[in-house]
């Protein structure tokens, strides 16, 4: 596994080293051991998945204290630019934003520690997504920014036609009114 650093300290891109031939290929997608020796010390507990289709953009999520998550997450098929957003206030990366590209072919998978919202938006006609979280999901403490905020600047890598948002996602506050850590 090679540890790519991204403009954000400890946002952290995996890239795993993958054996192909002509069978097809194989690479190792987790060891707690590996993880905790080149990424930090963590516990996941819980695994999600989600199927969405092209132009699908979910986010920006997070969870407040006291179940604030890291995640890693990774595409198992198709293509998405995931994205994650600093909102811990004494951050002096406080707004900014990582985004990169996943997929079933780079195989990256995208570290994002506590403290961070995170959404994803769908670059291919279907996308399958598979995330691990060190906290469970709780929805009473869950907390949501406006995917659109000005003061982010995101390019989703989509025409704003094509985008296709929940209607919880539709009604989100923008950053800097958004309750955070």
């Amino acid at each position: 596994m090679e540890i790519i650093k991204t403009n954000i300290d400890d946002v952290l891109i995996l890239k795993p080293r993958v054996f192909g031939d002509e069978r097809g290929y194989f690479f190792e997608s987790f060891s707690m051991q590996r993880f905790e020796q080149e990424v930090c010390k963590t516990t996941f507990v819980q695994d999600n998945e989600s199927k969405s289709k092209y132009g699908v953009l979910r986010g920006l999520h997070y969870q407040l204290p006291p179940y604030t998550q890291a995640k890693l997450v990774r595409v198992v098929k198709g293509r998405v630019l995931d994205v994650a957003v600093d909102i811990r206030k004494d951050s002096p990366d406080f707004g900014k934003h990582v985004a990169v590209e996943l997929s079933e072919d780079n195989k990256y998978q995208l570290f994002i520690p506590r403290g961070f919202a995170h959404g994803f938006a769908v670059l291919s006609e279907e996308a399958i997504f598979q995330y691990k979280c060190d906290a469970y999901y709780a929805p009473q403490y869950e907390g949501a920014i406006m995917y659109n905020d000005p003061d982010l600047n995101i390019d989703w890598k989509l025409p704003l036609q094509d985008i296709i948002l929940s209607e919880k996602d539709r009604n989100h506050p923008w950053l800097r009114d958004a309750k955070l850590l």
